[in-house]
């Protein structure tokens, strides 16, 4: 699907749907809880898709009906199966130490430049302590039966491994350590794991190093339970509104989320950005946590600026697109693992920019951005990368002509109805 992206200024109010972060680790706690219970889910996207299919193939009793994912059955341990995580990587890396804590052979089929994204630094502690796994072309193999002990991780390689471990080891028979070295990055990820545990009933203990995991925990999740909107899938309408006279606004945002995501409004207002929050219990415009609100975001002075991207990596993207916007140099730093994306996002995000007449340099670990407050036009090759896609789509906001964007469709692995919102704009 080619989608042509009128240029000029958008205007009007959004509502995003549920975080898929916050979702798959929802998904996960339901599906290893001995009661029945429900998600309630905003639009379910690819990757969502991903978690509840494999989750199934593995035993559980999950079926989706309108704004909601019912979990009636949970997941049982043994057996062998194969199932398909199609491109999510937080799919895999969350349901590989599962199935070996839980005694399953299990057989991965992963899809885009999946098989390529390294897995070994997990994979490797996990067959330390008793898994079984392998790897051929784009199946990967995980069974043996996971122990419990100490296990390293380093903490600026993906949060995703030291979340996976976090849901599998409090399933173990012992008492487990999760040793985190080096610098800790995307925290705000493994806090939304720990909240989901939390809820769920499961204790876990930070030390000094980590977090001491107790073994022979029991999942419990009852009820209804709605997750929350997404501020990643936010970003793109709330940086449109910082280069609208007008402004966006998006509805229901949760002031008080963990999602690492919603630094995106500090960014914003240190950019220069126009931005407010309306709270029903709170008239004076202090968001902090004040439940969900209405956040509208306008234009205001587009300052050049410089980010350390190490905790907001999914937002590198779109705030290329608004350093764009500003007169003058910004950076980005901190930036190396988005290389390791759907795609290589430091330089499919260079060439996004290029594309549309920007001037952009790619550094060692993140990029240069020389701004001159409005971009052309062009055509850009999102590289099957949704966060690409929907940037570019953000970018028509100052552009001087059409922006179109061939295989638009993958927008579905995070946001299927971006276009259409989009289209809703004024």
């Amino acid at each position: 699907m080619t989608r042509i992206v009128g240029c000029g200024q958008r205007s009007g109010s959004v509502k995003v749907p549920a975080s898929k972060s916050v979702v798959h680790r929802m998904l996960i706690c339901s599906a290893l809880s001995k009661e029945p219970c429900a998600v309630g889910v905003d639009g379910v996207s690819k990757d969502i898709k991903a978690t509840t299919e494999c989750l199934i193939g593995m035993g559980a009793d999950l079926r989706q009906a309108p704004g909601r994912i019912d979990i009636t059955s949970g997941l049982t341990r043994g057996g062998e199966c194969d199932v398909c995580c199609g491109e999510s990587g937080s799919t895999l890396r969350f349901l590989i130490p599962v199935a070996a804590a839980l005694g399953k052979t299990v057989r991965f089929r992963m899809e885009g430049l999946l098989p390529e994204r390294p897995h070994d630094v997990l994979t490797n502690e996990l067959m330390r302590h008793g898994a079984v796994v392998s790897q051929d072309g784009n199946i990967l193999t995980v069974g043996g039966q996971l122990e419990p002990g100490d296990y390293t991780i380093a903490g600026n390689i993906s949060s995703q491994f030291i979340s996976g471990l976090l849901f599998a080891l409090p399933l173990l028979s012992g008492d487990s350590n999760i040793i985190i070295t080096g610098k800790r990055e995307s925290v705000s990820y493994i806090d939304m794991t720990l909240d989901a545990l939390r809820d769920s009933g499961i204790v876990i203990k930070e030390t000094p190093t980590g977090y001491f995991v107790a073994g022979s925990q029991t999942y419990s999740r009852k009820g209804f339970s709605e997750a929350e909107r997404d501020w990643s899938g936010a970003a793109f309408f709330l940086c449109m509104g910082a280069m609208s006279e007008k402004g966006i606004t998006l509805e229901g945002m949760n002031m008080s989320s963990r999602q690492g995501d919603m630094k995106v409004m500090k960014i914003l207002e240190d950019f220069g950005a126009d931005v407010s929050v309306k709270v029903s219990s709170d008239k004076t415009g202090n968001y902090e946590n004040a439940g969900t609100a209405c956040v509208t975001v306008k234009k205001g002075d587009c300052r050049p600026c410089e980010i350390d991207a190490g905790d907001i990596p999914d937002l590198v993207p779109v705030l290329s697109v608004l350093m764009c916007a500003a007169q003058g140099r910004s950076v980005i730093k901190n930036a190396q693992r988005l290389r390791f994306k759907e795609s290589d996002r430091l330089a499919t995000t260079s060439e996004m920019i290029r594309a549309l007449g920007g001037t952009v340099t790619v550094t060692e670990d993140g990029l240069l951005i020389d701004g001159t407050g409005k971009l052309g036009s062009g055509t850009v090759d999102p590289a099957n990368d949704h966060r690409i896609a929907m940037s570019a789509a953000t970018a028509a906001s100052i552009c001087t002509g059409d922006v179109v964007i061939p295989d638009a469709q993958c927008t579905e692995k995070s946001y299927p109805g971006f276009f259409e919102d989009l289209d809703n704009l004024r």
